[in-house]
């Protein structure tokens, strides 16, 4: 969000745009009750009454530490990663979805430790006590301390998360709505915006 908000807010100055961190059923019930005009999730549980509009496709990708055996490969599976130590980013819908792609295959991952902070997800990773799962792929394979990071493919066929745009369906959105919307879309489109680019 800071990406979209600066390169918008620099396009429209005149808008004024205040920005609130929330988990996604809190910007479902901000965007019902009219505190929030427009939010950024994914497309996981979107109830009938929201609309979404994708901006970028995210399939996921293990996060492993740089000196991992597995670290140089093009593309793991998640039968090879059952076995290995999982630090788990342990949010709302975001668990199901990571656990449902070893479930899907009769698999179950060894889950060592859980947190709720992609920050420290990637430290303990770099800090090798583990790989974990992700969809949001940084332009930085350095976790915050200094510890490197390797982003490799999963490739089971798996369902890959959106990210995009939510309003309420049904209403004119306001023209800045409709604008952000669109600048959000072409933005992300020509690959400008850091994390919202799939690995590779």
């Amino acid at each position: 969000m800071p990406a979209l908000r600066r390169a918008f807010c620099d396009a429209y100055p005149e808008v004024e745009f205040a920005q609130f961190e929330r988990d996604h059923a809190e910007l479902l019930e901000g965007l019902r009750s009219g505190r929030f005009d427009v939010a950024l999730s994914y497309d996981m549980d979107i109830p009938p009454d929201v609309a979404f509009q994708s901006l970028a496709t995210l399939p996921p990708h293990a996060v492993l530490p740089e000196a991992h055996p597995l670290a140089s490969r093009a593309g793991i599976s998640v039968a090879e990663l059952a076995g290995e130590p999982m630090i788990l980013l342990d949010l709302p819908h975001s668990t199901g979805y990571f656990l449902s792609l070893f479930r899907e295959r009769g698999l179950a991952p060894r889950i060592a430790e859980r947190t709720r902070d992609m920050s420290v997800m990637r430290a303990m990773v770099a800090n090798g006590f583990g790989y974990s799962i992700a969809n949001i792929r940084p332009d930085s394979n350095l976790a915050l301390d200094g510890g490197r990071l390797a982003f490799v493919p999963i490739t089971d066929e798996s369902r890959p998360i959106r990210i995009g745009i939510l309003t309420m369906r049904g209403l004119n959105p306001p023209l800045v709505i409709e604008r952000f919307a669109a600048f959000c879309d072409d933005l992300t489109q020509r690959g400008g915006v850091a994390g919202l680019r799939p690995p590779g």
